[in-house]
This record gives structure tokens, sequence and C-alpha cells, in this order.
């Protein structure tokens, strides 16, 4: 049935249909909640065998999965599968109201919640409110001047991993953006905005001193001081 496409073994639940009958138990498992496979270390318990297996590689560190780009490692051949999209430059997931596209449906559906508006993660210092849960931990950093991320050239410290990577660019003298204007390359984008200014005769920061337009808000600032 593999190689003439055929499959005869229906669902009576949601009318998916599968090849051979092993697969169709297998599945209405999902619809029963039967999780007959149980995990020893932690007992967690799972619908099909190929799910613990994959499962208790979490537990024995295992990663037999390797990317044939850059070489990261995983436990599960779904996990892989999804990273590869990267690579691939696939965006298989489609938002409905902007039209915005995504290598995963898990970063799909949380995105969609900036849309509804759903901000369920509540700050406990200052009530701030945050769609998703990794934002509220990034943002608790503030209050507890944690700074976990460590560059091991300089031993400088960070609160979120993305300023590490931006700062470790200094130390590979990489320098990703380039103005369309000049073609200067520059290690931030942040910098790289405030360069086009200059292109583009947009000075905003009005000094109230000396009645001149400096291009960036610190040249102000020190006017100011």
């Amino acid at each position: 049935m593999i190689h003439t496409g055929e499959k005869p073994f229906l669902c009576s639940e949601c009318k998916k249909t599968f090849a051979h009958l092993s697969t169709l138990k297998s599945h209405q498992r999902m619809h029963k909640g039967e999780k007959p496979f149980t995990c020893t270390e932690c007992n967690k318990t799972f619908t099909q065998l190929p799910h613990l297996k994959s499962h208790q590689m979490t537990h024995t560190g295992e990663k037999p999965f390797i990317c044939s780009e850059c070489k990261k490692r995983f436990a599960n051949l779904s996990n892989l599968k999804c990273h590869q999209r990267i690579h691939k430059r696939e965006k298989p997931f489609k938002c409905t109201e902007c039209n915005k596209r995504f290598t995963q449906l898990s970063h799909l559906k949380s995105h969609q919640l900036i849309h509804k508006g759903v901000k369920e993660f509540t700050c406990p210092e200052c009530h701030k409110k945050f769609t998703l849960l990794k934002h509220l931990k990034s943002h608790q950093l503030i209050h507890t001047g944690e700074k976990p991320f460590t560059c091991l050239e300089c031993h400088k410290s960070f609160a979120h991993l993305s300023t590490l990577k931006s700062h470790q660019l200094i130390h590979k003298d990489e320098k990703p953006f380039t103005c369309s204007t000049c073609k200067k390359r520059f290690t931030r984008l942040s910098t790289l905005k405030n360069h086009q200014r200059s292109h583009g005769g947009v000075e905003p920061f009005i000094s109230t001193a000396c009645n001149k337009r400096p291009s960036l808000k610190v040249t102000l600032l020190s006017k100011v001081e």
C-alpha cells in the first residue's frame, strides 16, 4: 500500500485515513486519551512507543541526529527536520492576519497571540504584562540584576543572549549590517540606523542650548549637561 498510496483504514473520530491497521489503532489512542507507554525515569506517559523512546533521550543526553549544514545535534529526527528549515529558508506556517511566515507551528501560535491582544503573563514586581512567558522571564532579569550570559573572550556579562551575540561580533570583527547608500559596514543594526541619518538628513534631536541639530541623541544629552 506504500507504493499504491492506498489508505483503506479510516478513523471514525476525525476521518483521517491510514495505510495500516496498526497505525490507525495507534492514532485512535489520542482520541481515547490512552497513554500506555511510561518513562521509567519521570513517569511521563505517551500514546506511542517511538514518542517514549524519543523522550528518553532527554534523560540520557543522546543526540544522534546531526545537521549536515552546521553540525548541530538533536535528540529527535522531527527537531532536526524543523531546524533544517532555517538553512533552507522554508517558512511553511503563515499568519492569516499579517501574512508573516514562520518555520515552526509553535512560533506561529505564539505570534498570533499578539493579534488577539492576549497577555496572560504578569510580572509580580511591576505588574507589566507579556504575551509570551519567555518575554516575561527576560524582563524579570531587570529586577533581579542577573546577567547569566558571559562572553568567553572578555568575560563581560549580559542579561540577554541576544545582547551577548551582538557583543561577540566585536571580537569576531564581523559587520553584517551594510549601508545601502555608501556600503559602509557595521557591527550593530542600531549603529547602522544612526549612520543612515547622515545620508537622509534625519536629525530628530534638537539642542535647546545652541539650537543645533546633532545627529545622535547622546550628543544632545552631552550638550544639555
